[in-house]
């Protein structure tokens, strides 16, 4: 763009100092022209004069010097004319007015016999202009200088044509692609412009085309087709996810519930109708789930049906348990009449270390308990699993949080993300409370329950402060980036967002050792809100990166909106990808769309060698989890 700005100044300057060397060479041309025009003039007057006289002097006795030769000198204003005969003065003018300078003309007439002396005025001091004269040169004046006006304003909108269509480049060149679609302007030549724009808009929709591809695939990998919900392969995903090595890695509950006689009603209804009853039910249990962070909702088999709910005490997973088979049965009943026993639900609530497999099987058990009753009803594995800490109320939670939050006692944890040459991408910083007795309360535990009482923008900011001016002054390595995770809540805080903009303009030397993590759930839904303090964060120097990629299936299209840097692959899709080709396929589509982009992928949850082994061959840059290093407390 200066580049240009300075050719187009170039450029400009030269026409003009052009057009001002061409307007004066052709005054200059017009003066030495007019005065030669001039000087000729009068000297044909002088010859003439001469041939006069040779013709008088060979014939004296019809007119005298002093008869015609007076008027004629006064006709052509002479200043002076003397008449020699050898040296003799035979005729000698002199005008009344007399005046000095002139041009002087010596001659020798009739073979030498006559000499001349003849004194004029300068030739152009005769030509006196009036005001018609002076009427037209002004005339003349103003067209040449409305003719140069207007030549200016169109080479300078010429030269602004070009710095528009560099304008264009810059934003393409810089990646902005949005920016440059819409800021078509008024580039020149306008074939270029328009060749740009189209350009653009085929981008645009190969990029739209690419997401819905991409979504396409893990729709067909990992959703029902009849109803858009999870399959069972989507449900052994989040279920691996929601599982380690030493089993369950949070609380919650798993809910199985079976439409028994839905193949019989099949043959009593038309297949529309069939369609529009299982959409009754999958809109009543999406709506009950709206509030749930994090719950899981897919399809085992045609008629049965399966819900994870994490974080829920085992008190609140019995009443949600009465509240679906409640709301479902009075939905389906106001659309169709149903059978007594229609619906019969099966639950199994689980702690942290619980097995997943046998998770699966005692909901099973609970299922068939709960059709053992008769009638449709629910029914409730109990095993005394009882998580206390989550069995406390929001009162005790808030109090507890409020606590630590004054003594700071809030501990960080970091894991390190190593990229493909086994060297550190960056550090994952995660945070523990501990309570009053010194017990460390895990992050899975302490964060649903911030989230209900407001109080995440204060712990996010504490562990902020604590990486900007604790942990990044310790490592002497400065090239060593930090990723911090934020919530929604958080970046929707308005007093949030003015103290990190104040922070990061004070230390701007610390913002580029930065990554700020967000949920792609919440990227994908609330795009409109999360656009300008993303772009600000992107501006103050610190990096976006995009976590739990693939937890859900969404389309890819929104990180052409946001500026992410880095994106991270959701446990799930980790999870034994050496042995799921399904998920192998999902990697190829998602790097392949961040192809001639400046997005990296990590993995997330990498335990064995042969996970890493496969995302390395799919072209993950970097990876995190067991297999490289638990999480270590920074002291």
């Amino acid at each position: 763009m200066k580049l240009t700005r300075i050719l187009t100044k170039k450029l400009t300057s030269f026409w003009l100092m052009s057009l001002v060397g061409v307007a004066f060479i052709c005054f200059l041309t017009a003066m030495v022209s007019f005065v030669q025009l001039t000087y000729t003039f009068q000297q044909q007057k002088v010859t003439e004069l001469e041939e006069l006289i040779e013709q008088q002097s060979s014939h004296p006795e019809r007119w005298g010097f002093q008869e015609w030769l007076p008027p004629l000198l006064n006709s052509y204003r002479a200043r002076a004319f003397s008449l020699y005969q050898g040296d003799k003065l035979i005729f000698e003018y002199q005008p009344e007015t007399t005046a000095k300078g002139g041009v002087q003309y010596k001659s020798q007439l009739a073979e030498g016999r006559l000499a001349m002396q003849l004194t004029m005025p300068q030739p152009f001091a005769k030509s006196d202009i009036g005001w018609y004269g002076m009427l037209i040169i002004f005339i003349g004046c103003v067209a040449v200088f409305l003719f140069v006006r207007f030549g200016f304003r169109w080479f300078s909108a010429e030269l602004n044509g070009i710095e528009h269509l560099a304008q264009r480049s810059s934003l393409i060149l810089s990646g902005q692609h949005d920016k440059a679609l819409a800021e078509r302007g008024q580039g020149k030549p306008r074939l270029i412009n328009r060749a740009l724009t189209h350009l653009l808009l085929e981008l645009d929709d190969a990029h739209k085309e690419r997401a819905r591809f991409d979504q396409f695939i893990r729709s067909n990998t990992f959703l029902d087709s009849e109803t858009g919900i999870g399959n069972s392969l989507f449900l052994k995903n989040r279920l691996d996810a929601l599982s380690g090595s030493s089993g369950m890695i949070t609380p919650g509950v798993l809910y199985l519930f079976e439409m028994e006689d839905l193949e019989l009603l099949g043959k009593e209804l038309a297949d529309h109708e069939v369609d529009e009853l299982l959409l009754q039910l999958i809109g009543v249990v999406n709506q009950i789930l709206a509030d749930k962070a994090n719950s899981i909702f897919s399809r085992r088999s045609y008629n049965q049906f399966a819900v994870v709910v994490p974080q829920i005490s085992q008190v609140e997973a019995d009443q949600l348990a009465a509240k679906l088979l409640r709301l479902s049965l009075n939905q389906l009943n106001s659309f169709v009449t149903l059978p007594d026993d229609f619906i019969h639900l099966g639950g199994a609530y689980f702690k942290v270390g619980d097995d997943k497999d046998a998770l699966v099987e005692e909901a099973e058990l609970a299922l068939r308990s709960a059709q053992f009753q008769g009638g449709s009803s629910w029914f409730m594995y109990d095993k005394g699993a009882v998580d206390g800490d989550l069995s406390k109320g929001s009162v005790r939670w808030r109090s507890f949080i409020e606590n630590v939050l004054v003594s700071r006692r809030v501990f960080l944890f970091s894991q390190p993300v190593v990229d493909s040459d086994s060297n550190a991408h960056h550090q994952e910083v995660t945070c523990r409370l501990r309570d009053t007795q010194g017990n460390l309360v895990r992050a899975t535990l302490f964060l649903p329950m911030a989230i209900k009482c407001g109080l995440t923008p204060q712990i996010e900011r504490q562990v902020i402060e604590m990486v900007m001016f604790d942990v990044l002054p310790k490592h002497k390595d400065n090239s060593l980036k930090f990723s911090i995770n934020l919530s929604l809540d958080t970046l929707l805080s308005r007093a949030f967002v003015r103290w990190l903009k104040t922070t990061l303009l004070e230390y701007r030397h610390l913002a580029p050792r930065l990554i700020f993590e967000v949920n792609e759930d919440i990227l994908v839904n609330h795009q409109q809100q999360l656009k300008d303090p993303l772009d600000m964060i992107n501006k103050m120097g610190a990096s976006i990166c995009v976590d739990r990629v693939g937890q859900q299936v969404v389309s890819t299209e929104y990180m052409h909106h946001y500026p992410i840097s880095l994106i991270k692959l959701h446990r799930s899709i980790v999870n034994q990808i050496h042995l799921r080709a399904e998920n192998q396929l999902f990697v190829r589509s998602l790097i392949a769309g961040l192809f001639r982009t400046d997005v990296q992928v990590c993995a997330e949850g990498v335990e064995v060698f042969q996970e890493w082994q496969t995302l390395q061959i799919l072209g993950v840059s970097a990876g995190q989890g067991s297999f490289f290093s638990e999480p270590i407390e920074e002291v």
